[in-house]
């Protein structure tokens, strides 16, 4: 029997990435990773310095965040143009001269601004490494951008780490080192094979399906499931608190939670191999909103966040390739829900705050519930409305000739 070509034919004639250039690729969401996590324990240090006021000094994760997602949208409107390997390469410089500059700032204004630069080049890494991955590895995408995503996780934990064993007042020296591992993963480039002027995707689907409402419900997916992340982690020790539990104790189950987060994401790459996206978001929801459930009990609550972190991990990573077979006509709709998905980490936690205040932080597992509910329901009308059309088990077991398949 001669063998018909699949998907992946077209979608993946070759890897976008040599195996030097996707370890450097790991190395980088990292840095990222590393990026996002080091501003909270370096605030004090940083108020000192300049002489300015908490809401001051978180500006600067608000700049890196707005900014990342204007990189995500810049970068997707030159790639045509320029490439990927030079628009990465850029990407890392931003960083690069971004952390330099926030880590030797004389004045506050500086620093901001290389906070703001780090963002821009934060944006292009984030979504033009997510981008390849996720269409030039074909079946094999989700696993691959679990396995890059959650060296994000990585950094995210090794950022504060390294700040609490080095002491806070040595930040200028770890944005400094940061940003010397940046100028060498920019050796690693000549390895990024994949060129723009991907047309593989319109050819993979025939199907009619309506672009705007599934482009909404993806981004709904991505903006919920963030606001669920960082309300988890920056309100969990403050719920855990109040309902008994000690400082010490409530920063450890936090530390928990994001370490589960990295952790999900390396358990779901061989998962996402044999199950496909739409099956594994429905868990993903299911196992968010069983957890939060679970946290109303103040005995469960440590534990039951945690279970939220595992089951948060994988959406982001495993989502993505579904979009881009979903809209296969629409080459920008990832940059689209990522860029979405930045601005809700923005904003969802000040929203959050208003309703805590106007409830109590008691409040906090059931409001994240109902996002939870929100996120399961946007993922249902996916699954119904933009099938996936690789989704049918991933088992190593022959495919059935196409008159047999269901």
């Amino acid at each position: 029997m001669s063998a018909v070509p699949g998907p992946d034919a077209l979608s993946a004639p070759r890897p976008p990435f040599t195996a030097v250039a996707i370890a450097a690729s790991c190395v980088g969401f990292v840095l990222v990773g590393a990026l996002q996590a080091l501003y909270g324990p370096v605030m004090p240090t940083l108020q000192r310095e300049y002489g300015i006021s908490p809401a001051v000094a978180g500006l600067s994760l608000s700049a890196q965040f707005a900014a990342a997602a204007l990189g995500v949208l810049v970068y997707r409107l030159l790639n045509g143009r320029l490439g990927h390997r030079t628009l990465l390469g850029a990407s890392y410089v931003l960083m690069a001269l971004g952390a330099s500059a926030f880590a030797l700032a004389p004045v506050w204004p500086v620093a901001l601004a290389g906070a703001f630069v780090i963002g821009l080049g934060f944006g292009g890494v984030v979504y033009g490494l997510n981008h390849l991955f996720t269409v030039g590895f074909g079946r094999r995408g989700s696993a691959m951008l679990n396995l890059l995503n959650g060296h994000f996780g990585v950094g995210a934990v090794a950022g504060p780490a390294l700040v609490g064993w080095l002491g806070a007042k040595n930040y200028p020296g770890i944005f400094i080192g940061v940003a010397v591992v940046c100028v060498v993963v920019l050796l690693t480039l000549g390895g990024v094979t994949a060129q723009e002027r991907e047309t593989v995707l319109e050819v993979t689907s025939r199907r009619d399906v309506r672009v705007a409402p599934v482009i909404a419900a993806f981004i709904g997916v991505y903006v919920l499931h963030v606001a669920i992340e960082t309300g988890v982690g920056g309100w969990e020790p403050t719920h855990l608190e109040s309902v008994g539990y000690s400082a010490a104790t409530a920063t450890t189950a936090t530390s928990a939670y994001w370490s589960a987060m990295t952790v999900g994401r390396f358990i779901v790459v061989p998962l996402s191999l044999r199950f496909s996206a739409p099956a594994i978001l429905t868990a993903c929801c299911a196992g968010m909103a069983g957890s939060l459930l679970l946290a109303t009990l103040p005995m469960a609550a440590p534990y039951a966040y945690v279970g939220v972190g595992l089951a948060i991990a994988p959406i982001f990573p495993t989502c993505l390739p579904w979009l881009n077979r979903a809209v296969p006509g629409v080459a920008a709709a990832g940059a689209y829900v990522m860029a979405a998905s930045m601005l809700g980490g923005v904003t969802f936690p000040p929203l959050l705050g208003v309703v805590i205040d106007g409830l109590d932080v008691t409040a906090l597992p059931l409001t994240l519930f109902a996002l939870a509910l929100a996120c399961m329901l946007l993922g249902t009308g996916l699954r119904r409305n933009a099938p996936d059309p690789d989704a049918e088990p991933r088992s190593a077991r022959p495919a059935a000739p196409p008159e047999m398949q269901t």
